[in-house]
């Protein structure tokens, strides 16, 4: 029986304007791996996460996503401002279908994780930078995603926070066997455990090494 990849990039091409991001790119990810892709700003990496999650379509070619449900970690928080850090979790969950009191508990379990216990119904405006993308990246986790997008998502945080989040990320994507597409613009900010990594560049994937 043939294994569908989690994500399949097929011949995309994409452009602004007159601006050429990538023509007739290709690329099979299959289930449970961890791919990087690293590049220069403007490449188009953002850009191929983007497609992967449906919220933008390339001029030709087609991007199937055979991997749900979706964990999305932006390079800005995202976070709805009048709802606490516990309510931008648990209101997600409770969109896909989870009971109000398993969603709350949910909640506050990744922010845990995510070393934020104590903070639960402070709203983003209270928070720092950092923290507010600690709950993003907890609002992600909390699906316990099959296909996992990180753009970036270690903006603001100090290297030794930058380590335990790694180490929380990797864990629930050993436990959940999740499909991860990780933006980064160093190696040194890969996930510990990460299988492959290209370079984006002039509209063309190469492999690196990780």
């Amino acid at each position: 029986m043939t294994v569908k990849p989690a994500v399949s990039f097929e011949n995309v091409s994409m452009a602004f304007g007159r601006h050429t991001l990538f023509e007739n790119l290709s690329l099979d990810i299959p289930p449970g791996q961890v791919v990087g892709i690293q590049g220069p700003s403007g490449a188009g990496k953002s850009t191929l996460l983007k497609m992967a999650a449906g919220l933008g379509r390339p001029v030709n070619g087609r991007v199937r996503v055979h991997a749900h449900p979706l964990g999305y970690v932006f390079q800005e928080p995202r976070l709805l401002g009048w709802y606490t850090a516990r309510e931008n979790i648990s209101l997600a969950l409770e969109a896909a279908g989870m009971p109000v009191k398993t969603a709350k508990q949910t909640a506050s379990k990744y922010l845990k994780d995510l070393d934020l216990s104590g903070f639960e119904n402070h709203y983003p405006r209270e928070l720092s930078g950092g923290m507010n993308q600690r709950i993003s990246i907890a609002r992600a986790l909390s699906v316990s995603p099959e296909l996992l997008l990180l753009d970036e998502p270690f903006t603001g945080l100090d290297p030794a926070l930058k380590d335990r989040v790694k180490e929380r990320i990797w864990a629930v994507v050993e436990k959940t066997k999740a499909c991860v597409i990780h933006v980064t613009h160093s190696k040194q900010e890969l996930l510990p455990g990460t299988h492959a990594l290209f370079t984006l560049d002039r509209g063309r994937l190469y492999p690196d090494r990780v």
